[in-house]
């Protein structure tokens, strides 16, 4: 009788321990019965093609237990009444886990829309100038909107916290000289976050965008709100602040259309007829997949005093297309002249002086 007295009366260690006892066991058979509610659900899902109710169950999945937890120490905690203090702690800490589980399934439901938005558009069409155009504004605007969200909900965790929210209040008396100091040290990232929103609307480059940048040839393969990733063609990443492409010229290829020129150069020698390589250029790319029936062309550009240039020009629906028919075309174009007119092309010979450069390469 005595030991039931003991764990009954609030305040004594025993009634510590059977509250906390009562609060995990209940908690696990909670968890227990919404994982396996959740199990039922997810074998009906799998025989729907919608994926809604997928994305439902992933944000109970994830919520759920935030939920039961913050719901059960808000309940458990009026036991423990008798001590104050503990009773506020548990009673805080529960109010800040559901303003931030809120918080987080806001978010989850603002990245879904955002996400269900993405599907619409296919960049992997050669013509997506409009795809690009509106993944990058939706990329920009979701990380925007998915921080807002944070700061508010975290904001508001704060505010319940009763020294926090003093402690704000003193700041907030002192803004003259704290807005400064903090204006200072934040310019650099306002700056950068700006420059995000700026691109987002103005777009100077977008998602899937084929950029030549710091000297490199690649892909833009995220747009974030401080930083861009450029995917380059080794499979390297160069990541580069957001207002550099602000502030510095680039070279984007695919800015008005993804359809691009190229050009392969021939050093040769004055004997060399050109007719018969622009017959040949014509007889490469007919059939070639990588060329989009616009240009294709051999121009003499530069005549030296030893030998004259020829530029290649040939034309592809997108720049990776482009780069191989390049490659292949230049090493035809190589092939044909060493086969039916050796000796064309221009090369160093020893005996002139490397001081001229027009003269040191000459025809041999």
């Amino acid at each position: 009788m005595d030991f039931i007295n003991k764990i009954t009366t609030p305040g004594s260690y025993l009634h510590y321990i059977l509250v906390a006892l009562l609060f995990i066991l209940l908690f696990i058979a909670l968890i227990l019965i919404l994982n396996f509610v959740l199990r039922k659900w997810r074998i009906r899902t799998l025989k729907s093609k919608s994926l809604v109710d997928d994305f439902i169950i992933r944000i109970i999945r994830g919520s759920g237990t935030w939920v039961i937890f913050a719901l059960l120490l808000h309940i458990f905690s009026s036991y423990l009444k008798a001590d104050e203090r503990t009773f506020t702690i548990f009673e805080q800490i529960s109010r800040i886990l559901l303003i931030l589980t809120i918080g987080w399934l806001i978010i989850q439901l603002v990245r879904a829309l955002f996400h269900t938005w993405q599907r619409k558009f296919d960049i992997q069409n050669p013509d997506n100038l409009e795809a690009r155009k509106r993944l990058t504004q939706i990329s920009m605007i979701e990380r925007i909107a998915v921080i807002t969200v944070a700061f508010i909900f975290i904001s508001i965790a704060l505010m319940t916290i009763e020294s926090v929210r003093q402690l704000g209040v003193s700041l907030l008396a002192s803004a003259g000289v704290t807005g400064i100091i903090i204006g200072f040290a934040a310019q650099r990232s306002f700056g950068q976050v700006f420059s995000g929103i700026q691109i987002a609307f103005t777009q100077p480059i977008r998602l899937d965008d084929v950029v030549v940048i710091e000297g490199e040839w690649g892909r833009i393969e995220e747009i974030n709100i401080t930083y861009a990733v450029v995917k380059i063609w080794d499979e390297r990443r160069l990541i580069v602040p957001i207002d550099y492409f602000l502030n510095n010229p680039i070279q984007n290829w695919t800015r008005t259309s993804s359809a691009i020129l190229g050009t392969a150069m021939l050093y040769v020698s004055y004997e060399l007829p050109v007719e018969p390589l622009r017959q040949e250029l014509t007889r490469l790319v007919k059939d070639n997949p990588n060329w989009d029936g616009r240009v294709q062309n051999i121009q003499v550009t530069e005549s030296k005093e030893w030998y004259k240039v020829l530029r290649v020009l040939v034309s592809s629906s997108n720049s990776s297309k482009n780069w191989d028919l390049r490659v292949e075309v230049r090493e035809k174009l190589i092939d044909f002249i060493n086969q039916n007119h050796p000796g064309s092309f221009a090369k160093i010979h020893g005996d002139v002086p490397t001081g001229n450069t027009d003269k040191s390469i000459r025809d041999e």
